[in-house]
């Protein structure tokens, strides 16, 4: 299921969202502009989990504490779908939880959803040698945040099955209840080849959307009501 765009108009232009899609683009830009050295690039400012657990740096080098690779992976990708699917994400729920928080809030909430993606994927696979990138954790704290505060909102989703294909309006609680239950599944199959088997840090995407879940009633603004709970 592939959302398409949701009913709820911003109440203000999303600046933090907008924001985070330019620095997102840009730096997915630098990625592609270093040809055969984008893979370096990706394993120095990757998030690798055995430096970071292991408190150790391994060539090529950062030149700031490893554990900040928490925060600057946030914001790379490992390829064209990869990038574009998080920023469509980002794009369709970003801005009404930016609306329900307020700019300055929902960066700081933003980050920390990231940054708790992160440790909950390394918390599962603390010695993997794998650099974790991607906007995936982050924005699934987002999405998290958006199912508490507009389960009621519709989502208009493409629905593909081999040759069925639809689009239809969906209610977010289902959305991404359905989104996170594949989380679930896929993480607990990838369990079997390891933490992050096939590439994807399904550990990482159910800790950051727990982590929004978490957050969302410290950050929103204490006019927003939780709309799951109203």
């Amino acid at each position: 299921m592939i959302p398409l765009k949701d009913d709820i108009p911003s109440s203000s232009f999303p600046f933090i969202t907008v924001g985070i899609l330019i620095i997102n683009s840009l730096v997915f830009l630098f990625q592609i502009s270093l040809g055969k050295h984008a893979e370096g690039f990706v394993a120095a400012y990757g998030a690798i989990p055995f430096e970071i657990t292991n408190f150790a740096d391994i060539p090529p080098l950062v030149p700031f504490p490893t554990f900040l690779t928490i925060f600057s992976s946030m914001f790379m990708h490992g390829g064209i779908l990869h990038f574009v699917g998080n920023m469509l994400y980002l794009w369709i729920f970003g801005d009404n939880v930016e609306d329900a928080m307020g700019k300055f809030r929902f960066l700081i909430f933003y980050i920390l959803c990231g940054a708790f993606a992160s440790l909950a994927h390394m918390a599962v696979n603390p010695n993997s040698m794998t650099p974790m990138i991607g906007a995936s954790g982050a924005i699934s704290g987002v999405l998290g945040a958006y199912m508490l505060l507009y389960p009621r909102a519709r989502v208009l989703t493409l629905i593909t099955f081999f040759y069925f294909i639809r689009i239809v309006k969906l209610p977010a609680l289902v959305l991404l209840s359905f989104w996170i239950f594949i989380q679930f599944m896929s993480g607990t199959l990838s369990l079997a080849g390891g933490a992050g088997h096939g590439g994807v840090a399904w550990f990482a995407h159910i800790g950051g959307f727990f982590a929004g879940m978490f957050l969302v009633s410290i950050f929103k603004k204490k006019r927003v009501r939780l709309g799951l709970f109203n």
